[in-house]
């Protein structure tokens, strides 16, 4: 059931595949959906058909300025430019309307132009990947939250609402908050990726290359959760056989370079934070690294 003190109405700016999610489940909340907003008139069509209701909008109109609540989810890059839009909307009457944005990396400085008109201002980022294609369970995933008194306290209520974990953190520590999602998970695809075509360089199908891997992956996230990083790190460079992380870097010469960059910048961040003693496991390892280039002349 929704507090009392939260918005009731709802505008969307940029529903892609946050925001749509987002629209979604708050509409099965009990929230009503206005203006919904993206670039045509097809793909606005298409996140209200999401959705489940909203006024399909190809641009920022006196719409969005109607509802109680206006989340912007655009593009960082895009984000600047939308609020002066919006900033555009209402005059200064902005006063009691709160206003979120989605980003990861941004702190609600991006949403001044409103703020100076009255506006309650905000981030709510949830620390979940979208697909576009399936809505995620946000159960239990942390939505990082910051922002004014009363922005603050909505985004916290939309957050338990959706079944997340609201976390308040300053707005500076952005930028490190969202580096901590491309590290767990933005990085893991690239390298799942270089994983199975080096499979598929010497004989696997796709398909038999994508299962022998997801299923390690996932026991490896498994292990985490279970036994803790350290206990559940694996390997040669775990056991400190730097004899078999040399075999593999002159395998890696087959592989275009950044196969080889990428497996020592991961072996150099393991043995920073995994090692029992992180400085003489990096001692080692660089001996390995700099034997190896030697090799390559």
């Amino acid at each position: 059931m929704l507090a009392r003190s939260m918005a009731r109405t709802i505008s969307i700016v940029g529903a892609g595949r946050v925001g749509t999610t987002l629209g979604k489940r708050l509409r099965q909340l009990g929230w009503r959906i206005g203006a919904v907003v993206t670039r045509s008139g097809r793909t606005a069509r298409a996140a209200v058909r999401t959705i489940g209701a909203g006024k399909p909008n190809w641009s920022i109109g006196p719409e969005v300025f109607a509802a109680d609540l206006v989340l912007v989810c655009t593009p960082d890059d895009a984000m600047p430019a939308a609020v002066r839009s919006i900033a555009k909307l209402g005059g200064r009457d902005w006063g009691g309307k709160v206003v979120l944005h989605t980003s990861g990396a941004l702190d609600r400085g991006v949403l001044d132009p409103l703020a100076r008109l009255g506006g309650e201002t905000g981030s709510l980022h949830p620390m979940q990947t979208f697909s576009g294609r399936n809505v995620p369970s946000l159960d239990g995933v942390t939505f990082a939250v910051e922002g004014n008194g009363k922005a603050l306290r909505v985004a916290k209520q939309i957050a338990r609402s959706l079944g997340g974990v609201p976390v308040a953190i300053a707005g500076a520590d952005k930028p490190v908050y969202h580096a901590t999602a491309v590290l767990a998970a933005g990085s893991a695809f690239p390298l799942i990726e270089a994983a199975v075509r080096m499979l598929e360089k010497i004989g696997f199908s796709r398909r038999r290359a994508l299962e022998t891997l997801l299923p390690l992956a996932r026991q490896m996230l498994d292990n985490v959760e279970r036994l803790g990083p350290r206990a559940a790190w694996t390997g040669p460079l775990s056991r400190g056989d730097f004899a078999v992380v040399a075999k593999h870097l002159r395998a890696l010469r087959r592989y275009p370079r950044e196969f080889r960059q990428a497996y020592v910048a991961t072996a150099l961040l393991a043995a920073r934070v995994l090692a029992k003693n992180p400085q003489a496991a990096l001692r080692d390892l660089r001996r390995v690294l700099k034997n190896s280039e030697g090799d390559n002349r």
